[in-house]
């Protein structure tokens, strides 16, 4: 009896234990970040743009490549930036399967001084959702 109270234990543990086995993650890195969301793929060039040095009152602007690599077209709902002196464009068209797309970023250098920025990109797949990074310094 007492061999059968600790099998139906370790039964129970085994059982929790297998519920709170970890997901693969959702980003992999090989020069260049993957997101899966079941069918929709999205690669990316560059997440993160280092400007450098720039002047006082001119405008920087990047642009933020990725691929479609789902079999499923991708349309980007919306790109938030983190503040009024960031501003973004991108095409409101679906991006086909092997297709890639650009979304442009320019930031309006006003204030001198160190910069660190975030751009949001949503897209159809209410999941499916990437932070994009500026950085530089004004002077």
């Amino acid at each position: 009896m007492k061999n059968l109270k600790t099998f139906c234990m370790l039964a129970i543990v085994a059982i929790a234990l297998m519920s709170f086995t970890p997901t693969p993650a959702i980003f992999c890195t090989k020069n260049s970040t993957t997101t899966n969301m079941l069918s929709f793929l999205v690669s990316w060039q560059n997440e993160s743009i280092d400007f450098g040095n720039i002047a006082q009152a001119k405008a920087v602007t990047t642009n933020f490549v990725f691929t479609n690599m789902g079999d499923e077209p991708l349309l980007v709902s919306d790109v938030v930036a983190s503040c009024g002196c960031t501003a973004s464009s991108y095409s409101k068209a679906p991006l086909l399967p092997g297709k890639s797309a650009s979304i442009t970023v320019t930031y309006n250098a006003a204030n001198l001084g160190a910069f660190n920025k975030t751009v949001t990109v949503n897209f159809n797949n209410a999941g499916l959702k990437k932070i994009l990074y500026i950085k530089g310094t004004v002077k």
